[in-house]
């Protein structure tokens, strides 16, 4: 896609009046390291850990324009739990874009949707006529790396000890194409499987990393794909990688002629790849048109079908010019390689996201997927966490009253507890909630107040001691 480049630089866009740039999603810009967090209840005694999470948080106020969730700086937050008590740091990822910022005093680079990038004579040859790098939706730990994770593009490494950038990451070579955010670590072999989508062939690719870091695949084409379609989530179960590919394509030439980068065709249906970790032919399936960012998990039947549980929406909001609104659901897919049929349960109608499970049991049957979702279906409700019981379709829920984020699953030596960030949309003040797995719904056992408030955001990571 060609861009513009020189002195028209884009107009700074009014935060005040942005919905992802005010309220709970303002930028945080203050680094901080505070220990002894004020606690109310008690952190349990056998929980030990950190919890790691991304988000776009703009370093300087953009220019040009803002698209969340794609446009934004990286921050990555750490909640340490130790011995009953808590303590919190949080630093920009600090890519090239982010250093000349900082040392011009304002933003330099627009949104990714504007085809503007800055000139030789304002950020040097190196740097002119780049798009901005956008390592701010994911953080992931394995092989001895800690990454923050972009969207098709190679992850940021940091330095584990104080969340210091240490520059852009390959994993030996299994990520030099680019890796969407979401790669999927197999708990039983300690693999890490990468997909990434691209503009030139082969379109879609996937790779493994080996426990030790090192590439045990290197990028393979996914036969069977001939253009360029936004996936932005996998599943993994022990014998496939799980890719649906929903109908939202990639058109360059419309982007160029002033139009949308991201077109939905629904006539196109979705098809999904059982790609068969053991390098044998790809294994499709097609079904109507639906879109899914992101899954809970997969898994593989005796019988040789394959359980799916993700939140299917009826298309992309904010891609399609459709009249009805886009509407979700937590739905449980079989999917049948051998006559491709497909079929489908509804777990819960209510809008939901950021469906995660218990991390050790991923590739296995999980029980239990928790998301953010409507609690009240109130349209002026915040959202609250659901926990669906897979096995007895059940449901369960806690209001927090706030706007809560991503739940994230975290196990203790004696007992297992579920967690998430909030923030008080009144007074914009933001806690870190722990929960028992065992009753969720009860409320918190321990409610750590954040010396600052932490934006909202994306996806995390939480790392046990």
């Amino acid at each position: 896609m060609s861009v513009d480049s020189g002195i028209n630089r884009p107009a700074p866009v009014d935060i005040t009046r942005h919905a992802h740039l005010s309220g709970v999603f303002a930028p945080q810009r203050d680094e901080v390291w505070v220990d002894r967090l004020e606690v109310i209840g008690q952190i349990p005694a056998d929980l030990q850990g950190r919890y790691l999470r991304n988000g776009p948080n703009p370093r300087f106020d953009p220019i040009g324009s803002y698209v969340y969730p794609l446009d934004g700086d990286s921050m990555v937050h750490s909640l340490s739990i130790s011995e009953g008590e808590a303590a919190y740091t949080n630093r920009f990822v600090r890519t090239p874009m982010v250093l000349a910022e900082e040392a011009a005093g304002h933003a330099i680079w627009s949104g990714i949707t504007d085809g503007y990038t800055p000139s030789a004579e304002e950020v040097g040859s190196e740097l002119a006529g780049t798009m901005r790098e956008l390592p701010d939706i994911n953080v992931v730990r394995h092989g001895g790396r800690l990454l923050a994770m972009a969207e098709s593009d190679r992850p940021y490494r940091l330095d584990p000890t104080d969340l210091s950038t240490l520059g852009r990451d390959s994993c030996d070579g299994a990520m030099e194409v680019g890796s969407t955010a979401h790669p999927k670590i197999d708990p039983t072999t300690g693999e890490m499987i990468v997909f990434n989508y691209a503009f030139e062939r082969p379109y879609l690719t996937w790779s493994v990393v080996g426990p030790d870091g090192r590439t045990v695949r290197p990028p393979t084409g996914v036969d069977g794909v001939d253009s360029t379609l936004m996936i932005h989530d996998m599943a993994l179960t022990s014998r496939y990688v799980v890719l649906f590919l929903c109908p939202l394509v990639f058109d360059l030439a419309a982007a160029m002629a002033g139009g949308s980068i991201l077109d939905w065709r629904p006539d196109d249906g979705t098809r999904i790849a059982l790609v068969p970790r053991d390098g044998s032919p790809v294994r499709w399936l097609h079904g109507d048109p639906f879109w899914v960012w992101h899954f809970g998990n997969a898994f593989d039947n005796p019988d040789g079908t394959v359980t799916v549980d993700y939140v299917e929406w009826s298309y992309p909001g904010g891609f399609a010019e459709i009249a009805d609104p886009s509407v979700a659901s937590l739905v449980r897919a079989v999917l049948h390689p051998d006559s491709g049929r497909i079929a489908k349960t509804v777990v819960s109608d209510r809008n939901m996201e950021f469906p995660r499970v218990d991390d050790r049991l991923l590739t296995r049957d999980h029980h239990v997927v928790a998301s953010v979702g409507q609690v009240d279906r109130a349209p002026e409700a915040t959202d609250g966490l659901l926990f669906h019981d897979m096995d007895r379709g059940t449901e369960r829920s806690w209001d927090p009253g706030v706007a809560v984020g991503e739940p994230i699953h975290m196990p203790g030596d004696d007992h297992d507890y579920w967690g998430a960030y909030g923030t008080d949309p009144t007074d914009l003040t933001s806690a870190f909630y722990i929960l028992s797995a065992d009753d969720p719904a009860a409320g918190p056992l321990a409610t750590i107040r954040m010396p600052i408030r932490v934006p909202a955001g994306l996806h995390g990571v939480w790392l046990a001691d």
